[in-house]
């Protein structure tokens, strides 16, 4: 456990907080089990109430170029209103919900590379929030969107990086203000008509939007392509891999 003061007004010799998961790996509209710890400190603290939320890397263009912040969502209040003993140990359970549209950090058991996400503490102490530590979640794909990702892998297509970009896809059930963009090198029998494939997530309770964005080119056009399919979870239980591979050739004009 890494226990982190809590300065908030209290300052020097204030209750410590730490935040544990007991589920660290999840899945989309999933539910992520814990406890956050409180060590009281040197004198009696009254806290106003816990908040964690989802907290991830994403990248924001500005007018001079690009960058990341971070971005908040999903919060959940865990504990309402408690005074916390000098010294005093206190544990408090949460069972925190996952949106469904929460991007994925790994597939297989790999990290996905260029993702950051994590649930952050929130605490509330004497009228000041105190914000912990971030603690990395693990947020891998629905039997669904593992179909479709090992469809690409099927078909050739080569995994290169993923990222959050701020915005929205037009013409989805979008809600988050990001989302997810899956990149991946074209396989060799698109070369000479795409150089890469995007791919986004954009899912429910009910069924999952899959947009594909193709950075086309050949010989008389260029330029980016975007499709939007939609698939219900059921699709999970078949092997995508010809569906994936129409959906390109439509959109590739093969």
């Amino acid at each position: 456990m890494v226990f982190k003061r809590l300065l908030g007004a209290l300052g020097v010799g204030g209750p410590t907080v730490d935040t544990v998961l007991s589920t660290p790996t999840v899945y989309p509209g999933g539910t992520v089990h814990g406890q956050v710890n409180l060590v009281g400190g040197d004198r009696e603290a009254t806290i106003n109430g816990i908040t964690l939320c989802l907290a991830a890397r994403v990248e924001v263009e500005y007018e001079d170029g690009e960058g990341h912040t971070t971005k908040e969502f999903a919060p959940v209040q865990v504990c309402g209103p408690l005074r916390l003993a000098a010294g005093e140990q206190r544990a408090v359970p949460f069972a925190f919900p996952v949106p469904w549209e929460t991007p994925l950090t790994a597939i297989g058991g790999h990290h996905l590379s260029g993702m950051v996400l994590g649930v952050r503490t929130d605490v509330d102490i004497a009228g000041q929030l105190d914000r912990g530590d971030t603690d990395p979640l693990a947020v891998q794909p629905l039997p669904v969107q593992q179909r479709v990702l090992e469809a690409l892998s099927a078909l050739g297509f080569h995994f290169h990086r993923a990222d959050l970009e701020a915005g929205h896809i037009r013409g989805t059930g979008q809600t988050l203000p990001f989302y997810q963009e899956i990149e991946y090198k074209s396989a060799p029998q698109f070369a000479g008509r795409c150089n890469e494939v995007e791919l986004s997530f954009v899912t429910g309770p009910h069924q999952v939007e899959v947009v594909l964005e193709f950075d086309k080119r050949g010989m008389f056009h260029s330029g980016d392509s975007v499709r939007t399919f939609v698939l219900d979870h059921g699709a999970g239980q078949h092997d995508l891999t010809g569906t994936v591979d129409g959906w390109i050739r439509g959109a590739l004009g093969h």
